[in-house]
């Protein structure tokens, strides 16, 4: 609490703040006006500490709704009925540390390691705001390693070539775009043969939500397209300017579909973003660059997401990435042209 200062008029004043409420007491003596803010601070206090974990997380998750992204707000609802439900009626004077660790413990029998994390790391965030007081040293389960088996990009490309989810799954392998950056993606933000990628889309509650903002700044990129993704875009009805009006629940059931019906192991439509990784890391593709095209960048990496983004040594890499996949598809179409005599 602030300390008490003298005014003009020879009364004391004390301004004090709880729960996001601000105040002003005056008296005639300093003794007085401390006592009065007191009072009033140790009154909002109790009413804090009587709110539950429940209400307090909801309150925390409606603070953020304005800044963080649909998505991120429908998974910390999801996480706090899912996996906080052993908590969320406990007033906050009753929560304690041990109580944290029994629910934290039981939520291991049953989730994942990243599962658990997660939803401890939403509940310190609650309590940081919330009570300030109450602090947590909670042994959490480790994340173990897991190495990801990936088919070959060549499999995964000839499952998908001559198929309506064709130009999706390239944007994502080939141009290592997001599921909610390709159903953002527009005809009119192609400029150049070069697509600018600053808009998603993504779904919450069978709602499709348009954004004009991407998962990171660095996300927010250009990527030059190829003639042959081109060409698919120049095939799309004249009328309509989104690159697919497939929802991605659409597009990842037939993606899932297409591997089957070729007996390519199962992967995630996700996963083509991994496989972009790994091709630009067999063709030697410098680290920056790498991360430019796909929008990985941290800000220590890449000052500007355009200071780069059509240098000499970017189009090159472009032309070395255009070149292999091309390859690919030519004898993709190749084979499906001699399997169709």
């Amino acid at each position: 609490m602030a300390k008490a200062y003298k005014l003009p008029s020879g009364n004391w004043r004390v301004q004090a703040s709880a729960n996001g409420q601000r105040k002003s007491f005056t008296a005639e003596s300093r003794k007085e006006a401390e006592l009065m803010a007191l009072e009033w601070l140790n009154g909002k206090r109790q009413a804090q500490t009587d709110r539950t974990v429940g209400e307090c997380i909801d309150d925390y998750i409606e603070s953020k709704s304005a800044i963080l992204s649909p998505t991120s707000i429908d998974s910390y609802r999801r996480h706090k009925v899912n996996d906080l439900s052993d908590l969320l009626d406990i007033p906050l004077s009753k929560l304690t540390a041990l109580r944290v660790q029994k629910a934290m413990n039981k939520l291991s029998m049953s989730k994942s390691a990243k599962t658990v994390r997660f939803s401890h790391g939403l509940l310190v965030a609650v309590l940081n705001v919330y009570a300030p007081e109450i602090k947590l040293n909670t042994t959490l389960p480790p994340i173990a390693k897991k190495i990801k088996q990936l088919p070959p990009i060549e499999q995964v490309i000839a499952a998908v070539v001559n198929t309506e989810i064709e130009l999706p799954c390239l944007l994502g392998a080939w141009c290592g775009m997001r599921m909610s950056e390709i159903r953002g993606a527009k005809k009119s933000d192609i400029k150049d043969n070069v697509l600018l990628i600053h808009d998603t889309v993504v779904t919450v509650k069978g709602e499709h939500i348009r954004k004009d903002r991407t998962k990171t700044v660095e996300s927010t990129r250009l990527i030059r397209l190829p003639p042959y993704i081109l060409n698919l875009i120049a095939q799309l009805p004249p009328e309509q300017d989104e690159l697919t009006t497939l929802t991605g629940n659409c597009i990842g059931k037939r993606f899932s579909k297409a591997l089957e019906e070729h007996d390519v192991p199962h992967i995630r439509f996700h996963d083509l973003r991994h496989l972009n990784a790994s091709t630009m890391l067999a063709l030697n593709v410098p680290d920056l660059y790498a991360m430019e095209r796909g929008g990985w960048s941290s800000p220590s990496v890449m000052k500007s997401v355009y200071q780069h983004t059509l240098s000499d040594k970017r189009k090159s890499v472009d032309d070395m990435i255009d070149d292999f996949f091309d390859n690919i598809v030519t004898s993709c179409t190749r084979n499906c042209s001699q399997n169709n005599k």
